[in-house]
């Protein structure tokens, strides 16, 4: 009933250059007409259609079902009998669906209940939703809360015949739920039916498109999506954005001072002598990889003096006291923009013990020379962490932007944030402190010069 997954083509950027979303995800509200378990109209087959038809990325399906409340025993004993009203307002979380669907909207990660229709109730794992484009919305009381109803930008209303809707309902509740014919039947007609005469049908007026006999209608769905199309409210904008994205970075914060909020490895003989070997182009891979790993290891340990801190006071063996420092945050993830971010890991696992660990992939998009998002896995909660974000080299600050806006779209705190990579342009370094001022950029170097190909001058290869 619910699609967590979007497509997997690339997602360009969803965010102009101050790092704010700048369009929110287009929402289509694919209305049922009244059946309990959302498929009975036909709505998420007209849905399912749609997304076909339409053929764009990043595309979500949610369903109302994932909001039923959880029952109580007295509530599920009822439900148990047939005499729990499954298709009453009152049956419906909206203060979660709206606050949930709101956040989607607005390009944020979300988490999805999984209601079980067994027990009546959440199963513990909820899913992670995050990166619509486009989000679809089905679901039996879709119109019945006006909140809820001004987040729908297209208001579809799939009508079709009673006749064939118990029918449909006779079919899943009885293979898909384990229910008896007379029992399916005593709660269509003591609830389903009233609920859809008394809450449902008389919404209908709010629909923007009526689609009458559901998926079969190809006529109709085809019009849905001639229109969006049309209207140009769909995914075609951010594409065309992306393209001029990497341009306007490259125009940018020309002649602007260095941030405070970036941090340089002191230059000593020792980081100077493995920048050395590490630029050569006659270093061995073996010295190259040894050498790299010794000054990551330099910088992700000045990066750490950068995490909150607190005195504390210990006793030594020999029974003195002695006033120390503490992390004072509640945890540490390690995130690396994949490829080359992912050799970091293991220093700063070396110096982190029990550290957890993120990935976002990044590529660019050989047409259009953009980044565009194809892969993230978060641990859970990162929300409260202090996130070391790592790269290898920086250029314009394209990708570095992107991982850090799905930080920010995940919850974690600005200022919770410290970006580590062992080389940066200048423009690189503007860009991501002019979008995100909170975020501390840490660096063994920072350059001035970018080839015709936004690659950083004088350089260290393909690092990865």
């Amino acid at each position: 009933r619910t699609s967590t997954a979007p497509h997997t083509a690339g997602r360009p950027p969803w965010y102009n250059e101050h790092g704010a979303q700048f369009k929110e995800a287009f929402v289509i509200d694919a209305f049922n007409t009244g059946l309990c378990g959302g498929s009975a109209s036909g709505k998420t087959t007209v849905a399912n259609k749609i997304i076909e038809a339409l053929d764009v990325p990043w595309v979500v399906l949610l369903s109302m079902d994932s909001f039923y409340k959880v029952l109580t025993p007295e509530e599920q004993a009822l439900a148990a009998s047939n005499d729990y009203n499954f298709d009453h307002p009152g049956a419906f979380d909206f203060e979660l669906l709206v606050t949930t669907l709101r956040k989607l909207k607005q390009g944020k990660s979300v988490k999805i209940p999984v209601y079980d229709f067994t027990t009546h109730g959440c199963q513990k794992d909820w899913k992670n939703v995050y990166g619509a484009s486009v989000i679809i919305f089905e679901g039996i009381l879709s119109f019945a809360d006006k909140e809820l109803l001004q987040l729908m930008d297209m208001k579809i209303f799939v009508d079709t015949d009673s006749y064939i809707r118990l029918v449909r309902q006779l079919r899943r509740d009885i293979t898909e739920r384990g229910r008896d014919i007379e029992g399916v039947i005593k709660q269509y007609n003591k609830f389903v039916k009233p609920a859809f005469e008394q809450y449902i049908e008389p919404t209908m007026r709010l629909a923007d498109i009526v689609v009458p006999r559901g998926g079969g209608n190809m006529v109709a769905i085809d019009l849905i999506v001639q229109e969006l199309r049309y209207a140009d409210l769909l995914y075609v904008s951010s594409l065309s954005y992306a393209r001029t994205h990497r341009a306007l970075l490259a125009t940018a914060h020309q002649s602007q001072p260095l941030p405070q909020t970036l941090s340089v490895l002191e230059s000593t003989p020792q980081v100077r002598g493995l920048h050395t070997i590490i630029r050569n182009k006659d270093t061995s891979c073996d010295e190259f990889i040894f050498y790299s790993k010794r000054l990551v290891r330099l910088l992700i340990e000045h990066a750490l003096s950068f995490l909150p801190s607190k005195a504390c006071f210990i006793q030594t063996p020999q029974g003195q006291v002695y006033e120390g420092r503490r992390f004072s945050g509640k945890g540490i993830t390690g995130v690396s923009i994949l490829r080359a971010g992912e050799t970091m890991e293991p220093a700063l696992r070396a110096v982190c013990k029990d550290v957890r660990t993120g990935k976002i992939l990044i590529q660019t998009n050989l047409e259009s020379g953009e980044p565009e998002l194809h892969y993230l896995r978060l641990p859970r909660d990162i929300s409260e962490d202090h996130v070391i974000l790592m790269d290898s080299t920086i250029s314009t600050g394209a990708a570095a932007m992107m991982a850090v806006r799905v930080l920010l779209d995940h919850d974690v705190q600005e200022d919770k944030i410290v970006l580590v990579s062992l080389l940066m342009a200048e423009l690189g370094v503007h860009s991501v402190a002019y979008a995100f001022p909170h975020v501390k950029i840490i660096t063994t170097a920072v350059v001035k010069s970018l080839d015709d190909l936004f690659h950083v001058i004088p350089g260290i290869g393909e690092f990865s």
